[in-house]
């Protein structure tokens, strides 16, 4: 499973770049021509493909559904629920997809702005405070200090305060902490979640770390999953929103409209040699990162660079041309 960052912010860092395990460094040529020299080798009718430099930066579509599903769903918990307070959540939901989710962290990353105006500019934008059914009573929606996070209880609370509850906002700690609260539903009664995520988590709690998985990149065969084994711990869950934060692999735009590739599949047909990965010190060996970017897709790769887990070191080696394709987290603000 991914792990989530503490920070969308991004800097621009100076970087000492170790290439590391699958092919030698150096044998592409990163920041090298801006991909305007490139030659067939013979394998397959891909090219020898160079980095791109460019600041602006895209996520290739992950169009054979390597990731686990990872998107945004309210669970609740199911002592506190009520048809009115779903009914809310599913509003945000239905209002939020992946675009607008990187737009309103870019604001919190790139602007400095806090979680709480942009949620209260996104509300008031989105309409969401019109037209809930009426409910009643005390909800605390939890957050932890994940920007995303804090923007989307801001999100739920101003609704639900909107459909006649009294909201508030109380920061916890990591998952293990906050869970038993929510499941209680005495501390904390709604948490903006992750589905993938949180279905393996408790996949884990109820079974044991060698159970089988049940999170995938399949959104509703997921979802069915978590509703069934949130059920017997006590929660409940709203709709999902399209909006996605999951691993994803990101070039330089210039990379993307000169080798014309949108997906990973099309990069892999484009790009026979010269690509250089750069991610967490983990990837090669990861099933969602080096391995399984070879395996489904066929993607070979000259180099691997360890950096950081889609923070600003992998970022900023894209931008640079240090790399070609790197791990990032496809709700990142700097992909506005």
């Amino acid at each position: 499973m991914r792990l989530r960052p503490m920070t969308l912010a991004v800097g621009v860092l100076s970087l000492a770049l170790v290439a590391t395990g699958c092919g030698e460094s150096g044998s592409s040529n990163p920041g090298g021509n801006g991909g305007s020299e490139t030659t067939d080798d013979g394998g397959g009718g891909g090219q020898a493909c160079t980095a791109v430099p460019g600041d602006e930066l895209v996520v290739l579509e992950d169009d054979q559904n390597l990731q686990t599903v990872d998107n945004l769903i309210p669970a609740v918990s199911a002592a506190a629920s009520s048809p009115e307070l779903i009914a809310a959540l599913d509003a945000v939901s239905a209002a939020m997809d992946t675009d607008t989710l990187i737009e309103l962290n870019g604001r919190i990353a790139n602007e400095r702005l806090s979680p709480a105006d942009v949620a209260a500019d996104f509300v008031e934008e989105a309409g969401l405070t019109e037209g809930l059914e009426q409910g009643s009573g005390s909800i605390t929606i939890g957050s932890s200090t994940f920007p995303e996070t804090e923007l989307m209880a801001n999100i739920y609370s101003l609704t639900l305060a909107a459909a006649g509850f009294d909201t508030s906002i109380q920061s916890v700690g990591n998952r293990e902490l906050y869970l038993s609260a929510l499941q209680a539903g005495e501390e904390i009664q709604v948490f903006p979640e992750y589905v993938g995520t949180l279905t393996e988590f408790l996949n884990v709690q109820a079974n044991g770390e060698d159970a089988e998985p049940l999170a995938s990149g399949d959104l509703d065969a997921t979802v069915e999953e978590l509703t069934t084994i949130g059920e017997t711990v006590g929660l409940v869950f709203g709709a999902p929103s399209e909006a996605a934060d999951q691993n994803a692999f990101a070039v330089s735009q210039a990379f993307a409209d000169e080798y014309g590739v949108a997906t990973l599949s099309e990069l892999a047909e484009a790009c026979s040699s010269g690509l250089i990965l750069g991610g967490p010190t983990e990837c090669p060996t990861r099933p969602f990162c080096q391995l399984g970017l070879e395996e489904t897709y066929g993607l070979s790769f000259d180099s691997f660079v360890a950096l950081d887990t889609g923070g600003p070191l992998t970022k900023t080696a894209i931008s640079t041309g240090d790399i070609t394709i790197g791990l990032v987290f496809s709700s990142d603000g700097s992909l506005a």
